[in-house]
């Protein structure tokens, strides 16, 4: 485990228990008694905890208030350029955020787009004002320039790290990319498979056109109903958020599809793709999930439908802290091995996909 996550599950069995020993901590950790008991003076001395003899207590008014932490001394500046400020992207930088108060990084946020120019340029800034010591960088690696976008990247000064993004397995430049992202094909799966347990048969797949992340999801797709034996062919690239022209025509065509193929349980990246068929079937008098079983993929406002939708959940947040840990280990040791992590997403069950009591 990194540092951050080690301490998270260390508060996270701490708020369950009410008080930890180091001894039972340790396995449970899968690290060493003595990096235990550095973890807990590391969380005493931000007030998380209270420091007793061989073990943690939670924070209690009975002892006096120890003295309030000095933030830790900034090590480095780093770079981050993302796609978006609003949807998807925040839950990131602010886990990106909170490792880096921890750790003693100051993060300089640029916003992008979706276009490989505007992130060239985004970047460039960064490294031209020569104030960063490394790069978070989550590039569009979509289209014909992948691999001059690849190489340009490899050829920063600086260490960078991708996020959310994934280079091609192997790449002829000077030294391999590092990155972290969520395992949107498990996550795919996940959501096949819960709602072949709720006795799908014949699921389809609407994938939001244009986004990094449906490629992934096609991989998983294609895995999951492979290994299940069901049907893989109902798939539509296409986006029918509200706000595209002619999504009505597009969700009617979909609900077509699954009359005639006698789909029971749609898939849909992401949520506002999702609640725009959700609406789309309370029109219609089609009854969620009795009739057709939604699942979305992202979980940003899935929760607000009526019925909350069921909804596929990527760590943004984790993914976030992971990075920043992964920049500071390779700015502090240079020449480690290159690390690629994966981090698994959570399928958040909700009333949209499962049938009701009694029903």
């Amino acid at each position: 485990m990194f540092n951050v996550q080690r301490q998270e599950r260390l508060m996270d069995e701490l708020r369950r228990l009410g008080a930890v020993r180091v001894k039972d901590l340790a396995p449970v950790l899968g690290v060493s008694e003595l990096t235990v008991r550095r973890d807990i003076a590391a969380l005493a001395e931000r007030n998380l905890l209270t420091k007793v003899h061989g073990g943690a207590t939670l924070p209690t008014q009975l002892l006096p208030s120890p003295r309030r932490p000095r933030p830790p001394k900034t090590r480095f500046t780093v770079g981050m350029v993302v796609p978006s400020l609003d949807y998807y992207w925040p839950p990131i930088v602010t886990g990106a955020r909170a490792a880096a108060a921890a750790l003693g990084v100051h993060i300089q946020l640029r916003g992008s787009s979706y276009d490989p120019e505007e992130d060239r340029r985004q970047i460039g800034r960064l490294v031209d004002a020569q104030q960063v010591q490394g790069l978070l960088l989550a590039p569009s690696l979509d289209g014909g320039g992948v691999a001059e976008m690849v190489d340009w990247i490899s050829g920063l000064p600086v260490p960078t790290i991708l996020v959310e993004r994934q280079a091609p397995r192997w790449t002829p430049t000077r030294r391999q990319l590092e990155w972290v992202r969520s395992d949107h094909s498990l996550g795919l799966e996940m959501a096949v498979r819960h709602l072949h347990q709720h006795g799908h048969r014949r699921i389809g797949l609407v994938l939001s056109r244009g986004s990094p992340t449906s490629a992934h999801l096609a991989v998983g797709w294609g895995l999951a109903c492979a290994d299940l034996g069901i049907p893989d062919d109902l798939v539509v690239r296409e986006s029918v958020g509200l706000d595209v022209p002619g999504h009505r025509d597009i969700i009617a065509g979909i609900m077509r599809r699954c009359r005639e193929s006698g789909t029971t349980a749609l898939i849909v990246h992401g949520d506002p793709d999702a609640i725009s068929i959700a609406q789309f079937c309370i029109e219609l008098g089609v009854s969620i999930p009795d009739d057709l079983a939604l699942v979305s993929y992202d979980d940003e406002v899935a929760h607000l439908t009526e019925p909350a939708m069921t909804a596929v959940r990527p760590p943004k947040g984790h993914v976030g802290r992971v990075a920043v840990e992964l920049m500071v280990a390779r700015l502090t040791e240079p020449r480690r091995p290159v690390q690629r992590v994966l981090v698994t997403p959570e399928l958040v069950i909700r009333d949209s996909s499962v049938p009701r009591q009694g029903g």
